[in-house]
């Protein structure tokens, strides 16, 4: 065999090699990549496409440059991770009941990233000495507006939140009013307040701070039955219409009307409460739910947003020939302050 033809065999080999791998190992998403299609299938609803935030329940503007600028990996992993519990930020990390692992998490962060255009801000970790009394002053007239008089009640980022606190520093909270989110409806307060009232209100978040509860906890299981009173009359709900008041619910259950509750939130707020009876159907999961859901019952979709979430799991069944479908108008919230029974874990 002379040089030539050997060389000509090598090529070929290694030709037939590479096309081999190539079919059989595509290469591997990278991490910002895969973290890109994670937040599609889940963050979009409520932050927008690109981050810009209020597509729904006046999610954050996570594209924001003094967010991002702030925001350590850390911080949004962790964000991410746990969520806001008592808001309609979910817990998305798998140990509270999401759908995400470590791994995933980075990702999502990872895209996050791409849309941080300033370097990031190093912020000192020591305590701001500020007076908490006159600091609610100074909240009540700035910002109560917007946080809640108690910073619990929105409609913007619940600031007493034990999650936020619990990770937000001093120094992150003071950047954020001085230099407030550009692009959304907090401006910054840096020339309308001066540096001792911004240290009193960030003295006053501080003293909301709570512990956090620790661990994981458990993800639901088996559906179980979807139907409750499977033999009971059918509702006087309307085929077509997209939405069904509480109380008109309500007083078809009382019935005894055949009907099912979904949850279509994440399933760590399914855990944390949700409508006696109802199986958890998360809205990014549909299509592997249409199976065990039937269509000669009226199905009762609902979320805390109060529409989005609901609203993307019934576009989901009425895609695969649902007909017998509506949302729970006022959602979830609405329904346990009626006192309409509700519960807590894994199970319907």
């Amino acid at each position: 065999m002379n040089a030539k033809t050997l060389t000509v065999l090598v090529a070929a080999a290694l030709a037939l090699q590479q096309g081999c791998s190539s079919e059989e190992t595509p290469p591997a998403p990278t991490s910002s990549v895969a973290g890109a299609q994670s937040y599609e299938k889940t963050c979009t609803l409520c932050h927008g496409k690109d981050g810009e935030g209020y597509a729904a329940d006046n999610a954050t503007a996570l594209r924001s440059p003094t967010f991002l600028a702030t925001a350590t990996d850390e911080f949004l992993a962790r964000s991410i991770s746990r969520g806001r519990p008592g808001t309609t930020m979910s817990s998305w990390g798998k140990a509270r009941g999401g759908p995400y692992d470590d791994a995933a998490i980075t990702g999502i962060v990872a895209h996050l990233r791409t849309w941080q255009t300033g370097p990031s801000v190093t912020l000192g970790s020591a305590p701001i000495a500020g007076d908490p009394t006159r600091g609610a002053a100074t909240y009540a007239t700035a910002c109560a507006s917007c946080h809640g008089a108690t910073g619990s009640e929105g409609p913007n980022v619940r600031l007493a939140n034990a999650e936020l606190l619990d990770v937000a520093s001093d120094e992150f909270l003071r950047y954020a009013i001085v230099n407030g989110r550009p692009g959304t409806a907090m401006r910054g307060y840096g020339a309308e307040l001066s540096a001792d009232q911004i240290a009193d209100v960030v003295s006053l978040l501080r003293s909301w701070a709570k512990p956090v509860a620790p661990g994981s906890v458990p993800v639901p299981g088996t559906l179980g039955p979807i139907v409750q009173n499977p033999d009971g009359p059918e509702p006087a709900f309307e085929v077509g219409k997209r939405f069904t008041p509480v109380d008109v619910v309500k007083a078809e259950l009382d019935r005894g009307a055949a009907m099912g509750f979904l949850d279509a939130r994440a399933p760590s707020d399914y855990v944390a409460e949700h409508i006696a009876g109802a199986a958890s159907v998360p809205f990014y999961e549909a299509g592997d739910y249409l199976f065990a859901l039937p269509k000669d019952k009226w199905l009762i979709a609902y979320c805390g947003c109060p529409h989005a979430a609901s609203g993307a799991l019934v576009n989901a069944l009425l895609a695969n020939g649902f007909t017998k479908v509506t949302i729970l108008d006022e959602g979830f919230d609405v329904w346990r302050e009626r006192g309409y029974p509700v519960r807590s874990g894994p199970n319907p």
